[in-house]
């Protein structure tokens, strides 16, 4: 109690009783949305949500589900997933509630309510595609709710907002299991083992921050003063945080090394889902950012090797948009409208950078080599050329949700990624290599930062401010006008033209055509009939149908086709192999020597050596 409810419950008290008092107490305003999720008692598969109302003033006021949420740039409406919603009073009397659309419900006597109460379903049990076209909700911005096992809390699916009340705090209470663990970035500050308690400063810091409750099977490292929380929920056991978190980790020190002082998060968790494609559950593979963390949905069945390079390739791509939307974002980003979105211009800068970040990180930090990055780079272009690309891209992205717009979106990805390494390219042709768009962005975060952001028509004045003429040019004519880009032109710029490319393939492979293929029933490895072997296959005299046991000691099978194609890449010129193989159900042993093939393809490298040191900056600055 404060001094003024002490000082009215003692003149309440000699004047007439302390009922007054009382009354105080609960006529005081209150300035906060209580929430409790219960995952304790299942429902027909539902999970129970109370939330608690702030004092309201109005006769009528508007609980709403999201439309839309940010990162996805489709309309999922939440809402649906919802039954049963009720509203109540302080005496536990309904007040009336009527469906106002699909997400939004208009609940009267608004001044007396106490409390909203419905049932939720979830999402991954009814997905057909995953959001992949399909009109699903995409996975990692789904729900799941497998009583005892595994909860996924994108609390966007969960939990709603009143009309004009987004700005509250949310304390939110989530009852679970004791065997359960909740993983996420926020702060539990209730030490109970079966109830959770999360204090966020507005709905948006909510949504932001998902939860995955699972039994315990998790990992931390800390990197740079960031602690990293990475937790996995494998349906049968078959992969765990631990084996999987080597590249992982890796790649994240990686990438904050790349960064340096432009992120000062404190706390980042990587939620990874894995799907049991047998059964009723999500489909939509990939992820989807957060200020600080990311959700990552992939199938169980994937083999180890290949479920660790594409977590690193999807959370290397997530990661970075801790710098832009997450950093540097517009009004439209900031101040998120979960129903009636407008969208931002600046597609290019959120998607695009982010992904050309994603692999300039790795050419940059030696994860790849040159050619490799080159031919990330080329590859995209050939996507967005065909795409369409005369559409202004700033026209594209505010209008992403609409035909034929929305058509276009994937584009982000890939001639997104293109404008972000022109810009870069011609930053650093300006500066004579000493900055680029890495720079750039440092010094938006710098000026704008999480919590201010920048008007979508203010950003290329900002930007050519903090750079040159030159990228305005670039901006105006390429991102806001319909001129396609001359990529060779700026790719000439540090000294790289088109020409042949030679790289070593894999000897299982002749040219992109496999040698070897699986039997399902059996899982055995075979040599593929009606097919030209590679003079490696043919010099060790393995034949059509014939079944590989093993190499240089190493059993395998279909499970680890992915470990063997990796394992030979390793491979030098000339070493000997050994092979126990199955021919005519007889095993027999094969050896011979590693003929390494050498594939010719069209690509980029560095042509002109006069520009070497600007490419080099480039890359590996």
């Amino acid at each position: 109690m404060n001094k003024k409810i002490l000082f009215s419950f003692a003149i309440a008290t000699l004047l007439f009783s302390c009922k007054s008092a009382t009354d105080s107490a609960t006529t005081a305003s209150i300035n906060e949305v209580g929430v409790t999720i219960d995952l304790n008692k299942i429902v027909d598969d539902k999970v129970l949500v109370t939330v608690k109302s702030p004092t309201i003033t109005s006769s009528e006021i508007v609980y709403q589900l999201p439309k839309i949420i940010p990162g996805t740039y489709s309309e999922d409406d939440y809402g649906k997933f919802v039954d049963d919603l009720k509203a109540y009073d302080k005496k536990g009397n309904l007040l009336k509630v009527e469906k106002k659309d699909v997400n939004s419900w208009t609940i009267s006597d608004a001044q007396k309510l106490d409390k909203v109460t419905y049932l939720v379903n979830d999402t991954f049990d009814i997905e057909k595609s995953g959001g992949m076209g399909g009109g699903d909700v995409f996975s990692p911005a789904g729900t799941n709710i497998d009583e005892g096992k595994n909860f996924m809390l994108n609390n966007h699916g969960f939990v709603g907002y009143f009309t004009d009340k987004k700005d509250l705090t949310y304390k939110v209470t989530v009852l679970h299991p004791e065997t359960l663990f909740g993983a996420t970035s926020l702060i539990d500050s209730d030490a109970s083992a079966t109830s959770d308690v999360f204090i966020t400063s507005r709905y948006n810091e909510l949504v932001d921050n998902p939860i995955m409750y699972s039994k315990p099977d998790y990992t931390s490292f800390t990197v740079d003063g960031m602690e990293i929380l990475f937790s996995v929920y494998s349906p049968s056991g078959k992969h765990s945080a631990k084996a999987l978190s080597g590249s992982l980790e890796k790649t994240m020190r990686a990438q904050k090394k790349f960064l340096g002082p432009i992120n000062d998060n404190k706390k980042y968790t990587v939620l990874l889902y894995l799907s049991d494609m047998k059964k009723k559950d999500a489909k939509g593979f990939g992820a989807l950012e957060h200020n600080t963390s990311t959700t990552v949905v992939f199938p169980e069945m994937m083999p180890s090797s290949a479920l660790g390079e594409q977590i690193k390739d999807v959370v290397s791509h997530e990661f970075f948009h801790i710098v832009t939307p997450l950093s540097v974002h517009s009004n439209e980003i900031h101040y998120f409208d979960f129903n009636t979105p407008k969208m931002s211009k600046h597609l290019w800068m959120y998607e695009g950078v982010t992904e050309y970040f994603a692999n300039l990180f790795q050419v940059n930090q030696g994860l790849i080599d040159e050619e490799d990055f080159y031919l990330r780079m080329t590859e995209k272009i050939r996507n967005a050329k065909r795409m369409n690309d005369k559409m202004p891209f700033t026209k594209m992205s505010a209008n992403v949700l609409e035909k034929p717009y929305k058509d276009q979106y994937l584009n982000v990805y890939e001639k997104g990624a293109l404008i972000a390494m022109c810009v870069d390219i011609t930053i650093r042709e300006k500066s004579n290599g000493e900055r680029g768009i890495l720079d750039l962005m440092q010094k938006l975060s710098n000026e704008f930062g999480s919590k201010k952001p920048f008007s979508d028509e203010q950003l290329f004045d900002r930007i050519v401010a903090l750079t040159y003429p030159e990228v305005g040019a670039f901006l105006t004519t390429y991102v806001d006008g319909e001129t396609p880009i001359n990529y060779e032109e700026y790719f000439a710029k540090m000294g790289v033209s088109n020409s042949i490319i030679k790289k070593t393939g894999n000897p299982f492979l002749n040219k992109s055509t496999p040698c070897i293929s699986g039997i399902p029933a059996t899982k055995e490895i075979v040599i593929r009939a009606n097919t030209e072997l590679t003079p490696f296959l043919t010099n060790m005299g393995l034949k059509a149908d014939d079944v590989i046991k093993s190499i240089n000691g190493k059993e395998y099978n279909i499970d680890g086709i992915s470990e063997m194609m990796e394992s030979v890449q390793s491979w030098k010129e000339g070493d000997v192999i050994t092979m126990k193989i199955k021919r005519n159900d007889k095993e027999q042993t094969l050896s011979g020597k590693a003929i390494i093939p050498m594939n010719e393809s069209k690509g980029y490298n560095l042509s002109d050596t006069s520009k070497k040191n600007l490419n080099q900056a480039w890359l590996k600055g």
